[in-house]
């Protein structure tokens, strides 16, 4: 019986010196009875190899009907007709890189970014005395101070955001880090960042305006968003409003003019009326801002137990005592630009606050409050007419 046992082929021939078959596999590794004579060794071998180039062949044509299809794919659809690993590579590399853009802009909060850079360049323009001031060194002097505003801006939404993530998972889920397209580490590595750059930027550029406007920022940012005792201001609507207030009215008006009037222009601090009232005139914007802001997110703020005016007087009363406030601030606007001594300037504020005051009214009358998106909607709205003032406020002469 032992003799009718398989057992590798003893006879040196293809099976035993170790050669690769098409599929790649040893044949050495076959076996056949010891009592199969030498021809019919060959005849065993003949037979396999024949059945070995058949389904070769078989599989080339598979693979060359395959290649046809997708060219005549790639043909009708007006792509290259080769197509490769590195098309295909640089394709989802493409992607990759729209979407890390897409998730940091919407990381940024674009509104506040814009906000900031048009907020900065008005009141810079408001220490321009003469024609001749605009001039390279006015430029720089604008850049120093939006470069090293946009890095705290965005340390300072950041933050917010990797304080808020459950409450944004249920008011803003697109956000990077709700969503979960941001860990948290990646958050805490992007404010960090540009926390020091901004500083840093800040201390380079020398002026002592600049900075404190940087530092004063990023401790009421700080002491607004984070969660640590005696902090998280934001639970305090009261604490929270006057946090906003004093960056986008005060610190952004007074400071980055002084950084123009003392660093740029080398002059001694003056409080123009422009100055005062561009400052009292964002004071309202302010307030208003800082109310409206939470009348889209009482859901959250409900469930995660922020007080906000929203949460304890009503979207509604909130809504109006908003529009109650802007409408009160462009009357103000008007009456001081109607006693402008400055012909152009003061029609020019007078029909524009006028307009201004209008089209609020006007929206404010069409917006649906059960409406979470026309809400929203509405609070971007006011993002605008929040630049369009930044507009007009250096034509107050």
């Amino acid at each position: 019986m032992e003799t009718f046992l398989p057992r590798p082929f003893p006879t040196p021939s293809l099976l035993s010196t170790g050669r690769k078959t098409w599929r790649g596999h040893d044949i050495s590794k076959f076996c056949f009875p010891t009592q199969v004579s030498g021809s019919r060794e060959r005849d065993i071998l003949s037979v396999y190899h024949v059945r070995c180039n058949v389904m070769n062949i078989t599989e080339k044509l598979a693979l060359s009907r395959r290649r046809n299809r997708e060219w005549i794919v790639n043909a009708a659809s007006g792509q290259p007709l080769e197509s490769g690993p590195g098309e295909f590579n640089s394709g989802r590399i493409g992607d990759s890189v729209k979407n890390a853009i897409d998730a940091f802009y919407r990381f940024s909060r674009p509104h506040t970014v814009i906000g900031t850079a048009l907020s900065i360049i008005s009141v810079s323009l408001l220490a321009v005395e003469k024609l001749s001031d605009i001039s390279p060194l006015f430029f720089a002097g604008v850049l120093e101070a939006v470069v090293a505003a946009l890095f705290m801006n965005i340390y300072i939404v950041g933050l917010n955001q990797l304080s808020d993530i459950d409450i944004d998972k249920v008011n803003k889920p697109y956000l990077p880090l709700a969503s979960g397209e941001y860990t948290v580490g990646t958050g805490v590595m992007i404010i960090t960042s540009f926390s020091i750059m901004s500083f840093w930027l800040g201390w380079i550029v020398g002026s002592w305006p600049l900075f404190w406007a940087l530092f004063i920022s990023f401790l009421l940012g700080t002491a607004y968003s984070i969660n640590l005792p005696m902090l998280r201001w934001k639970r305090s609507a009261v604490v929270a409003a006057m946090c906003i207030l004093a960056v986008r009215a005060v610190i952004v008006q007074l400071a980055f003019f002084l950084h123009m009037q003392i660093h740029v222009y080398k002059r001694p601090p003056v409080f123009s009326r422009p100055l005062i009232f561009a400052t009292a005139f964002m004071s309202f914007f302010s307030v208003v801002i800082a109310l409206f802001k939470d009348i889209p997110d009482i859901d959250g703020d409900k469930i995660f137990g922020i007080r906000s005016f929203t949460v304890r007087l009503g979207q509604e009363r909130v809504f109006w005592i908003c529009i109650s406030l802007l409408e009160m601030a462009y009357g103000v606007a008007i009456l001081v630009g109607s006693v402008s001594s400055c012909l152009w300037s003061k029609v020019l504020t007078v029909l524009g606050h006028a307009l201004l005051g209008s089209l609020l009214w006007s929206r404010a009358k069409s917006t649906d409050l059960r409406s979470k998106a026309a809400i929203t909607s509405f609070y971007m709205f006011i993002w605008k007419l929040f630049y369009a003032e930044y507009l007009l406020i250096p034509l107050v002469r």
